[in-house]
């Protein structure tokens, strides 16, 4: 095992579907912290989503747009795992498989997650397991937060995209454009399999 410090941030989330958002975050973030390489990881359940399209259609998304860019990999844990998917568990599991540290281990949530963090399974683990590093969304107040948490999290100064995955179905319900807010292949595959109806 090299003794080289590596920085791998993991980002977590149902990415129904995955959009220019998630992926102009994604890169921005992965340049401006200087990361080895940005994991996408889609949630097979999540505990607060009741309704999320099936996991072979959210996966061959997620695949088509980040295949071409080699800073991105898709990891299937939380799939092959099945269940409700817990960030806790995610992040013990990806430490023991790639022998990381705590300090090399990053995982990346919006502002809009920190405002229920402390209601996370392990909530306190999550810090001590791994850096949590938060991407701003508009409204966002600091002082929401409890100071316990806010003390060991890192914010990411990256522009403010608002492209929501929600915003995108209703707008494909109501036959709205969603074009320049997924990639082509993305869109190919909303409209060729009928998803979203």
């Amino acid at each position: 095992m090299s003794n080289t410090k590596r920085k791998i941030c993991l980002f977590g989330g149902t990415f129904d579907p995955p959009h220019i958002g998630h992926l102009l975050v994604a890169q921005t973030i992965f340049e401006s912290e200087r990361f080895d390489k940005i994991v996408f990881i889609p949630t097979f359940k999540t505990p607060e989503k009741d309704h999320v399209t099936n996991i072979k259609d959210r996966l061959a998304m997620l695949t088509m747009a980040v295949t071409s860019n080699p800073n991105f990999e898709i990891c299937d844990m939380e799939i092959k795992r099945e269940g409700v998917s817990y960030s806790i568990d995610t992040i013990k599991e990806y430490k023991n498989e790639f022998d990381l540290k705590s300090n090399e281990l990053f995982y990346l949530i919006g502002s809009d997650s920190l405002q229920n963090f402390h209601n996370w399974k392990d909530a306190n683990q999550i810090l001590d397991d791994c850096k949590v590093i938060v991407a701003l969304r508009p409204g966002f107040k600091p002082s929401d937060i409890s100071n316990s948490i806010l003390r060991k999290v890192l914010f990411a100064s990256i522009p403010r995209f608002e492209i929501s995955s929600s915003t995108i179905r209703k707008r494909w319900r109501r036959d709205k454009t969603i074009r320049y807010m997924v990639t082509q292949p993305v869109w190919e595959y909303i409209n060729d399999h009928g998803m979203y109806q």
